[in-house]
């Protein structure tokens, strides 16, 4: 009963009030707002961060996965804190891990502006952001400076990272920008994703072919073995949600062929399916969509990955509600993360979350 109390609480004080006043500052800019929340949390007082502790919930039903151990199911998913801005406040808001970036070796600017779009109605954003970060060096020692090194758990959790290329990098030359930031960020990480499945930069997804997918996994393996071989570092794959079946069971094969420790499912998607209509107009913008709308399309893409293949899973896209995330764990994902259910439904989600018996 407690537990429900706080969640409704949390939900209704952040949905009626804050996220309202949030969602109206800086002009409206969604991006700018963004940046400015990720400022805010990571510039929180350890007194505040305690305080949101108590208030949000203790992290439950933990779990050792592909080696690392989580103290909880549901963890930060790429995209909300690009540069490590926030890595002090997420296991106060509850997060049982974060995965930051995605970074690439080099900085870059990203896409033009404006290039971050809120579906309100739809619970959904548009994103073509394009890997906009500082890069792998600044991460490192924004991660070394604070103290964090693989394992030691210094902010109260594990951290991923994910990886990507930069964009002038041509497609063919791929592989060594995604070993140029593992080599870089290996010691700071409990885990590298591979981001291949963005829609924002132009090719990337090609990446997801059997030939240049197997090559890159095996590369960063080999790596990470090369630099740990009594102890890998785990290497994960995001895969898109856009892909065939055979598409799909094809890369299932290759990662585990190519001694991938688990996958990430799933990124954006390019289609527009499930709008609302009060939202129709924003559907031709270029980027991947986020959000509720994504909800249906991930959750069979995480069954089907997992009906297929013994390799853990981390669900993500779409997890709205601690009912969505519980559909997920119901269809063998061992963890979830979230983005777009964080802007939207704030702390709630994570402290709901928390509180499923049967993850």
């Amino acid at each position: 009963m407690f537990d429900e109390l706080r969640a409704r609480f949390l939900l209704n004080g952040y949905k009626h009030v804050l996220r309202g006043i949030l969602f109206k500052s800086y002009k409206g800019n969604p991006e700018v707002i963004h940046e400015q929340m990720i400022r805010a949390l990571g510039d929180l007082p350890e007194g505040v961060l305690d305080l949101c502790a108590q208030v949000i919930g203790p992290r439950r039903n933990p779990v050792t996965v592909a080696g690392v151990e989580f103290p909880g199911r549901v963890g930060v998913a790429a995209g909300l804190d690009k540069d490590a801005r926030a890595v002090s406040a997420w296991a106060k808001l509850g997060f049982g891990f974060a995965e930051l970036g995605t970074v690439t070796p080099r900085p870059q600017p990203g896409n033009n502006k404006p290039r971050l779009f809120r579906l309100i109605p739809s619970e959904g954003i548009i994103n073509r952001m394009g890997f906009n970060n500082r890069g792998a060096e600044a991460m490192a020692r924004r991660l070394s400076a604070a103290g964090i090194r693989r394992g030691n758990q210094k902010v109260g959790l594990p951290l991923g990272i994910s990886i990507g290329k930069n964009k002038v990098t041509p497609l063919e030359e791929a592989t060594d920008d995604y070993l140029t930031a593992l080599s870089i960020l290996a010691d700071y990480a409990d885990y590298v994703a591979i981001n291949v499945s963005s829609p924002n930069t132009p090719g990337l997804r090609n990446l997801q072919d059997d030939k240049s997918l197997g090559k890159l996994i095996s590369a960063l393996v080999e790596q990470a073995e090369s630099l740990n071989q009594d102890d890998p570092l785990p290497i994960f794959v995001k895969l898109a949600p856009d892909l065939s079946d055979n598409q799909l069971a094809s890369i299932i094969s290759i990662c585990e062929e190519a001694g991938a420790s688990g996958i990430i499912a799933t990124n954006t998607t390019i289609t527009r399916g499930d709008l609302n209509q009060h939202d129709v107009h924003l559907a031709n913008q270029a980027g991947g969509l986020s959000g509720a709308p994504l909800t249906k399309i991930s959750l069979q893409m995480v069954e089907k990955i997992t009906s297929r293949t013994e390799l853990p899973v981390m669900g993500v896209g779409g997890i709205m509600t601690p009912k969505d995330a519980q559909s997920m764990f119901d269809v063998g994902a061992q963890l979830v993360q979230i983005y777009t259910g964080f802007i939207f439904n704030g702390p709630a989600l994570v402290s709901g979350i928390n509180t499923l018996t049967q993850p």
